[in-house]
């Protein structure tokens, strides 16, 4: 096995490290809003469930582009694949803003002001 063929294994398990991420985590929270349901209203369990899925979804996001950056850069350094993948981030990116958006009602460059607090 030579250097580049162990990078694309590196890269295809952070592949499915991130598609995982993303599963346990939507699973994780159809169990936890399962369970909520006996305990809270219907708008608390559901608050909580999105949350969880946001989470999941933003952690396995970065994971796959971390997994796009190594095998872009270590396997296929060409401008054609650097451009691909800069589209990729940007996409990923505007994806993971939103979803920060989402939970904490401000966008991430945003400070905490007082009133969110």
């Amino acid at each position: 096995m030579n250097l580049i063929e162990a990078i694309q294994i590196v890269s295809d398990c952070m592949d499915v490290l991130g598609v995982a991420i993303v599963s346990i985590g939507v699973v994780w929270g159809l169990i936890g809003f399962a369970r909520a349901m006996f305990g809270q209203d219907f708008d608390l369990a559901y608050k909580s469930f999105r949350i969880q899925i946001i989470r999941a979804l933003i952690l396995g996001l970065e994971v796959l582009v971390a997994g796009d950056i190594i095998r872009t850069v270590a396997i296929s350094p060409t401008l054609t694949s650097v451009a691909v993948l800069g589209a990729i981030v940007l996409i990923r990116c505007f994806l993971s803003w939103s979803l920060a958006l989402e939970i904490d009602g401000r966008w991430p460059w945003q400070g905490i002001s007082p009133v969110n607090k």
